[in-house]
């Protein structure tokens, strides 16, 4: 089974999350019994840890990623988990959003002839959701087994214009502010009578919208807040509000925490009847780009696709945020990302080739 057919046998499973649609089994039997698979099944999430030790040397390269895709949605011009290869191009759900760095990194483990240590697959059917029982599930587990790997790589996809012109050292993190003014109500011919909060936020919205908590650094632009909903009012033009309600975002760096932000927010409202809630959906990490896990696959990259990567920690979040919260040395790599979650989602046999080339001589080099 060359790396192609592989991945149009990991497309055809209708495994919208957290459905694995029976892809587990199949690694299993892909990878054959040379590769043994820890099972870290919570509730509806399925996780699985496959690994081969090679030797007893402490060094332990992990793949990850997710067999999990998103409904495909409606408006395709072919089958979204037919996965047929059309002028050189797969168009199907996951094509981008990741069973091609899932297929690449199969391929490329079965048919590592050495390692000097152990190599081990950590794969998930909730990534795409809410995720809260499956990578960081599985990392725990190996944790109190004593098993986490020193190094990762997730099988994102990550490239920009070139296949090759990317790889993602860090994330940054996630951190939604809800925030509550509390006025009095009142008539709009009197508004001296009542407490305003549109008018009491006004002249300081400025000072929270777009606003940059920090300076950002080499790896990350600022960490900037966005707001994304404000509320108020009756949806009436003679009753002054009670109250006004704001959320926000703050896509952070390292250099930015969720007690930064509520600082900030006492400095600028301190003087008004507010309250606010903050939750943190995810963290941000970077790894050092002396890390062998980041020189090894800058090396890669350029000796099979002779193309030198940059480092990024653009975009969202992704299950790397967790390994890099266990102090596992984390990097991204995948296929060019200009089509995930659309509607025909799709990437090419030769994206898929070569990603499969650069495990293999990363895998042979490291």
């Amino acid at each position: 089974m060359t790396v192609i057919e592989l991945f149009q046998k990991l497309l055809r499973f209708n495994s919208v999350t957290p459905n694995d649609d029976g892809a587990f089994d199949f690694i299993q039997e892909y990878l054959g019994s040379r590769w043994t698979c820890i099972n870290v099944d919570v509730k509806d999430t399925k996780n699985r840890v496959y690994y081969k030790k090679f030797n007893d040397k402490p060094q332990h390269l992990c793949f990850a990623g997710h067999i999990d895709v998103v409904p495909p949605g409606e408006g395709w011009d072919v089958d979204p988990f037919a996965a047929d290869i059309i002028d050189g191009v797969i168009t199907a759900r996951g094509a981008q959003d990741m069973k091609s760095g899932v297929a690449a990194y199969l391929y490329a483990c079965k048919h590592a002839k050495d390692f000097d240590g152990t190599l081990s697959i950590l794969m998930t059917s909730d990534e795409e959701g809410e995720g809260t029982y499956g990578t960081i599930k599985a990392l725990e587990h190996l944790k109190e087994i004593d098993f986490i790997p020193n190094f990762a790589v997730v099988a994102e996809p990550t490239c920009e214009e070139v296949f090759g012109d990317a790889i993602k050292v860090g994330r940054r993190g996630s951190i939604n502010g809800y925030l509550h003014i509390q006025g009095r109500q009142g008539h709009a011919a009197y508004p001296e009578k009542g407490i305003n909060p549109i008018h009491q936020i006004a002249p300081i919205l400025n000072k929270i919208a777009a606003h940059d908590l920090d300076n950002g650094d080499e790896y990350f632009a600022p960490s900037k807040m966005v707001l994304t909903d404000m509320r108020s009012g009756m949806q009436v033009t003679n009753v002054t509000p009670n109250k006004l309600d704001l959320m926000f975002n703050v896509r952070n760096s390292t250099n930015t925490k969720k007690e930064d932000v509520e600082a900030y927010i006492k400095k600028v409202f301190g003087h008004l009847d507010y309250s606010l809630r903050t939750t943190q959906g995810s963290f941000p990490f970077v790894t050092n780009k002396e890390s062998k896990v980041v020189k090894a696959m800058e090396t890669s990259i350029k000796d099979v696709l002779g193309v030198t990567t940059k480092h990024s920690t653009a975009g969202g979040t992704s299950d790397a945020r967790y390994f890099g919260a266990f102090g596992i040395e984390a990097i991204e790599f995948g296929v060019i990302n200009d089509t995930i979650h659309s509607i025909g989602e799709r990437t090419t046999v030769k994206e898929v080739e070569g990603l499969c080339e650069v495990y293999m001589d990363l895998i042979e080099k490291f």
